[in-house]
């Protein structure tokens, strides 16, 4: 297990990073536990979760966990607060008094007094952003939080965050957790390069988008009953948002490399998103051990350049303007 640094920050966390969404739902505690271990074994030191999981049964699994374990200071938690939790007109968004509770409430389930890296969920068009970040930034101050991230932005706002906080001198994002992986990669037209610039650290959730990655789907073949994608159970692996062309032409270029190197399709995926600049670490959501041991396959080897330029051909997207006239215009250019 490799350890990679936070952006520019001094906190290092492993290359990968268990999320605990399956925790309470297709995991019950002892899978959970039973994970939690198996990763440290590995040479993990990174989790997150978030207190909408499971309506917080998540946050407690984990909580137990710890407590289990001890040795706090040895694990990076990260946390994160926006969605509803509640049916009060305070009880979701970024602003100061639902943040100072959720964080608060977030502390109890996991059992521990602060939190590692602190994530707002998304965006709020509700909030003025200086009073969430001024909010953030007294956590920081407060020592209930160490470092704080966002999370589904889209670049502008991302950008006036970092401005805002320079201004008036508070800490900053310095993290993103964008959805990113083969199939969905207009991360990188605008989000990744941002975060390159400004020394954002980059966590990327769904990266084996929803099990479409993992192989277990094949064109002109019914869904696994079992699957995520039959069940509608997750917004992000609907077929309707899967199922086209250019996902089918992926999903067999991931087992032409998984053939060839004896590895699965989503070691191969997994593979591919942590050598991409900038990205710090995947977020996992295995729901057994044994789904999380494939995961780990995935870390000590790395894909060939062909390998690589491969897969960087067949799950390309096209580019809307002006993305597209920046890639043909200016991007590479070399001065003349």
């Amino acid at each position: 297990m490799e350890y990679r640094r936070v952006g520019d920050t001094g906190l290092f966390v492993s290359q990968m990073c268990p999320g605990t969404e399956t925790f309470g739902w297709g995991a019950d505690e002892r899978a959970a536990h039973a994970m939690g271990d198996r990763f440290v074994d590995a040479g993990g030191n990174f989790f997150d979760t978030a207190n909408i999981y499971n309506s917080g049964q998540a946050e407690v699994m984990l909580g137990k966990w710890l407590k289990k374990h001890g040795a706090r200071s040895q694990y990076v938690v990260a946390t994160k607060a926006y969605f509803p939790v509640g049916k009060d007109a305070n009880d979701h968004g970024l602003s100061r008094k639902h943040l100072l509770s959720a964080i608060d409430d977030s502390l109890t389930r996991l059992e521990t007094d602060y939190i590692d890296l602190y994530y707002v969920h998304s965006q709020d068009a509700t909030t003025p952003l200086e009073e969430t970040l001024d909010t953030l930034n007294d956590l920081v101050h407060s020592g209930k939080i160490r470092y704080f991230g966002a999370s589904n932005f889209v670049s502008s706002e991302l950008q006036r965050a970092l401005c805002v906080s320079h201004t008036h001198h508070w800490n900053r994002f310095s993290c993103l957790q964008p959805e990113y992986n083969l199939l969905v990669r207009s991360t990188e037209w605008e989000l990744l390069p941002l975060c390159r610039r400004e020394g954002l650290g980059v966590v990327c959730y769904a990266p084996l988008a929803g099990g479409w990655l993992t192989g277990k789907y094949r064109r002109d073949e019914a869904l696994p009953p079992e699957s995520r994608a039959a069940r509608g159970d997750c917004w992000d692996d609907l077929p309707e948002q899967r199922a086209n062309d250019r996902a089918w032409a992926v999903i067999a270029a991931l087992w032409e490399v998984a053939k060839t190197r004896g590895k699965t399709p989503a070691q191969v995926a997994l593979n591919w998103l942590q050598l991409q600049s900038g990205v710090t670490a995947p977020i996992v959501g295995a729901r057994t051990v044994e789904q999380l041991e494939e995961n780990l396959g995935a870390l000590g080897w790395h894909l060939s350049y062909d390998e690589l330029e491969h897969l960087d051909a067949v799950s390309r997207m096209s580019l809307p303007y002006p993305y597209d006239y920046v890639a043909r215009n200016v991007r590479g250019r070399a001065p003349k």
